[in-house]
C-alpha cells in the first residue's frame, strides 16, 4: 500500500468524523428548538415540573426517531455499496 493510499484513508476517516460531529450538532439544535417550542409556553427563570417532563419525553421521542432514521439510512448505504 502506498503512502498516498494511507493518507487518503486517513482523510476520509477525518471527513467522516467531522460529518458525524456536524450531524450531532444539528440534531441537538433541532431537538432543542422543537422541544422548547412545544413544551415551554412562558419562558422564565426555571422550568416547572410539567415543562421538565414534557421536554424529557420530547427529547426521548426525538432521539428515538433520529436513531431510527440513522439506522435506516445506514442500511440503505450499505445496500448501495
Amino acid at each position: 500500500m502506498s503512502m498516498a493510499n494511507v493518507d487518503k484513508g486517513e482523510l476520509i476517516s477525518q471527513v467522516k468524523q467531522q460529518i458525524a460531529v456536524a450531524n450531532a450538532q444539528e440534531m441537538l439544535t433541532q431537538m432543542t428548538q422543537k422541544c422548547f417550542k412545544k413544551c415551554v409556553n412562558k419562558p422564565g427563570t426555571s422550568l416547572d415540573s410539567g415543562e421538565q417532563k414534557c421536554i424529557s419525553m420530547c427529547m426521548d421521542r426525538f432521539m428515538d426517531s433520529w436513531n431510527l432514521i440513522s439506522q435506516t439510512y445506514g442500511q440503505r448505504l450499505q445496500r448501495m455499496e
